[in-house]
């Protein structure tokens, strides 16, 4: 007797995933998720100093491209499209995972950000997206699905997030009108917004410790997320059962954003 047995949903698909720091990254869920479900996969490191700690991870993967992307330097967003446009001619799914601003100036309150932090926060954190989604579009010739991270200090006032809040909340606003502008091309773009977890951007902020403690207790699941439920979110959102859905900021925080 012969089994049907279906393919994974993700066959064949090429995803560039960008921001693992590590193995609590959310972005090496993301790329998890996407390799289970059948993707092939481009990983990315920020520099040589996270090299090995991402190598490992990206060879537990199977992932053919594996490339240096500091977000601040388009030389290197350049070849690392060209190297993709080389090895698969195509991208299908594209994960922005970024995020920075300097320490004086994330912790210390919005209303002491310098100029030049918040300018730096925004290139990094948010812009850098439009300029990945300007060289991903060209390659996504069957259309594709484009995700970034954000939080819910994006739009109520989460204490100590301080300038990442308005840097997320413009982000949001460009997946929206990525959204819109990609969309007669058959290209879907979310912005993801996880409850918080333990990753190494997260330690930056200020009393950390604290918000996830509040978070476990809110949630009306009652516990945390972790990476594999935003990886398996965002591996959903790629696949053709979610081809009608675009534009949107998604919640994976166990139903805390609901709580007032």
């Amino acid at each position: 007797m012969t089994l049907n047995v279906p393919q994974p949903p993700l066959k064949g698909a090429k995803a560039l995933v960008t921001g693992i720091a590590n193995e609590h990254s959310i972005a090496y869920g993301c790329a998890k998720a996407f390799r289970e479900l059948g993707a092939d996969l481009a990983i990315t490191y920020a520099d040589e100093k996270a090299r090995p700690y991402v190598e490992p991870l990206a060879r537990s993967l199977e992932a053919p491209v594996f490339m240096p992307f500091n977000a601040s330097r388009q030389d290197e967003l350049d070849a690392l499209f060209e190297r993709i446009e080389q090895e698969w001619g195509g991208l299908d799914i594209l994960v922005h995972s970024i995020a920075w601003a300097p320490k004086e100036d994330l912790q210390g309150g919005l209303l002491n950000c310098s100029a030049e932090g918040f300018a730096k926060a925004m290139d990094i954190s948010c812009h850098s997206f439009v300029r990945m989604a300007r060289l991903a579009a060209p390659l996504m010739k069957n259309g594709g699905t484009m995700f970034t991270m954000s939080y819910h200090g994006a739009n109520k006032v989460v204490a100590n997030y301080n300038v990442m809040g308005p840097v997320k909340a413009a982000l949001e606003a460009c997946s929206r009108y990525l959204a819109y502008e990609l969309g007669p091309q058959g290209i879907r773009v979310h912005a993801i917004s996880p409850g918080p977890l333990k990753t190494r951007a997260a330690s930056g902020l200020k009393d950390f410790d604290l918000l996830l403690t509040e978070a476990a207790e809110r949630a009306p699941l009652g516990e945390l997320v972790d990476i594999m439920d935003v990886g398996f979110t965002c591996a959903f959102l790629a696949t053709p059962y979610a081809r009608r859905l675009s534009g949107e900021t998604l919640y994976v925080d166990g139903g805390v954003n609901i709580m007032g």
